[in-house]
């Protein structure tokens, strides 16, 4: 049986996902089952299966569910995800951030509640692990 090179067939584990150019504005929820990069303006909330990067200069006004979430630019919303939760130097946040190890980077403009699960050092807890 013949088969066809590989260009042929996409690669569906690729894991580039989709992008909202600059100059794009979209108005509504935003669900997909890959990964997404913002590099222009969504009003309405944004829920993903993969990862979500807002970029520098990006605008997101809407709640987030995502893997992972790494913000470079504005947002105003609630972000719930599975993974990490990244705020670059560059961004600006309004709202409450969760997910499993949340990082703000020196720099960044931050204004809500942060939500994380993390275990405590053992000489913190006696020996013990765990901790919230």
């Amino acid at each position: 049986m013949a088969r066809a090179p590989a260009a042929m067939h996409p690669d569906t584990s690729d894991s580039s996902g989709s992008v909202l150019g600059h100059g794009t504005r979209v108005r509504g929820r935003v669900q997909g089952d890959g990964d997404l990069r913002v590099e222009g303006q969504v009003e309405g909330d944004v829920t993903l299966s993969g990862d979500l990067v807002i970029e520098e200069g990006a605008q997101i006004q809407g709640n987030i569910e995502a893997a992972a979430v790494t913000i470079g630019g504005a947002l105003t919303g609630d972000v719930s995800a599975r993974g990490a939760v990244t705020i670059r130097a560059t961004a600006r946040v309004a709202g409450n951030m969760g997910g499993a190890e949340v990082s703000l980077e020196e720099g960044a403009e931050f204004t809500g509640r942060i939500e994380a699960d993390f275990e405590l050092p053992a000489e913190l807890t006696g020996g013990r692990s765990g901790g919230r």
